[in-house]
């Protein structure tokens, strides 16, 4: 006989997991916006799972409003997406974890190389595999000594490109602009320049057709300059754009349960250390999420959180697990429900508003939501 103990979710809480749900149509016309502003090829870049918002959903829904690309992080990860019947051509960059070619040739997946030691390694890794040859892309360094081939060392590298032929083919260039985010185009003329450069080299050196890709978010949006043959969002296709030129619709909404309320009267401590000390008599709730979910544990006096349509302010230190929210006269019953962060507008904080907050960038707001948050897709 099935008892009440055997499923307590279902009949003894109220209250619903920690969720961060996903939405599709704001990523689709968030990508339709980045199209208007170019005539160049879009490739949606989904690192960090998506921008913490799951890849393969977000790679979805961009292909479906017209991005041709997808850029990751590791080609292991591109892996996934084909194993999860995306049928893009994609683009690994940086590849932490090395590069299995028989796996990259197999999943049709390209390879940037950023140094004449790496191109060297690749060569010799596709001399052992049988069949087909590895599509890379050549990264210049524009200027942030973050990866990339300097300019002075491009007659190397492909030197060692034209010795690869047939283990490699050279498809692509690509770069990154060190300040796009300034939106001031006089500050992307070096890189610009840089990427005009590579480019030629290129080839002169007898390879091609290539495809030129240099600019992010940011540079879509206010350099046409920077465009060359295709452009590359990420952080744009979940509503975040670091010029902060163009407002994008926010593809993410959080929301957790209130797990516990009660009435305090004045000069009560909250929370560890009892940083804050309640000014009046007041209705406290708390609510299940904290920094191991991505919450920032450092947050400016304003940080709050919506309940029924209204702005609750979080009194007290950020704990592990949970967050209290001051609701004033009103008493907030467990089981109901907190948007911690949404699209919505209104009492409903953005993500923007959550880096302000913490004195960071939206970027780590979406991507520092922890694993034990359910995902959905809204």
């Amino acid at each position: 006989m099935t008892t009440a103990l055997t499923s307590p979710r279902l009949t003894l809480s109220r209250v619903h997991p920690p969720t961060l749900q996903t939405i599709p149509d704001a990523i689709a016309a968030n990508v339709e916006r980045m199209r208007s502003a170019t005539d160049a090829r879009l490739m949606a870049v989904v690192k960090a799972d998506g921008y913490g918002l799951g890849a393969a959903t977000v790679a979805r829904a961009a292909i479906g409003a017209g991005a041709e690309w997808l850029g990751i992080t590791d080609a292991e990860d591109a892996a996934a997406l084909r194993e999860g019947g995306v049928e893009a051509p994609i683009l690994a960059w940086l590849n932490p974890a090395g590069v299995d070619v028989a796996q990259v040739v197999a999943d049709r997946v390209d390879v940037a190389v950023g140094s004449v030691e790496e191109l060297r390694q690749l060569i010799a890794d596709a001399s052992a595999v049988s069949s087909g040859c590895v599509r890379v892309h050549l990264h210049m360094d524009t200027g942030m000594s973050r990866g990339g081939v300097p300019l002075a060392e491009w007659a190397e590298l492909l030197r060692v490109a034209r010795a690869g032929r047939g283990r490699i083919d050279v498809v692509g260039v690509m770069g990154h602009l060190p300040d796009a985010d300034a939106a001031a185009p006089a500050r992307n003329a070096p890189a610009v320049l840089r990427m005009r450069q590579a480019r030629d080299a290129v080839l002169r050196a007898g390879f091609g057709p290539v495809l030129v890709h240099l600019a992010a978010t940011s540079g879509t949006l206010t350099d046409a300059a920077t465009h060359f043959d295709m452009v590359r969002v990420g952080a744009g296709l979940v509503g975040i754009d670091p010029s902060e030129s163009v407002v994008l619709q926010g593809a993410a909404r959080l929301t957790a349960s209130v797990v516990h309320s009660s009435v305090v009267p004045t000069g009560t401590p909250v929370g560890y250390a009892g940083a804050y000390v309640t000014t009046r008599s007041t209705h406290v709730s708390v609510i299940g999420v904290g920094y191991a979910d991505g919450i920032p544990r450092e947050l400016d006096a304003g940080a709050g959180v919506a309940i029924d349509g209204v702005r609750c302010p979080i009194v007290g230190r950020v704990s592990m697990d949970q967050i209290v929210v001051d609701t004033g006269e009103r008493a907030v019953p467990r089981g109901a429900t907190a948007v911690i962060l949404g699209p919505d507008g209104g009492a409903v904080p953005s993500v923007q508003e959550w880096a302000l907050w913490a004195g960071s960038i939206p970027h780590t707001v979406v991507t520092g939501i922890g694993p034990r948050v359910e995902r959905a897709i809204a």
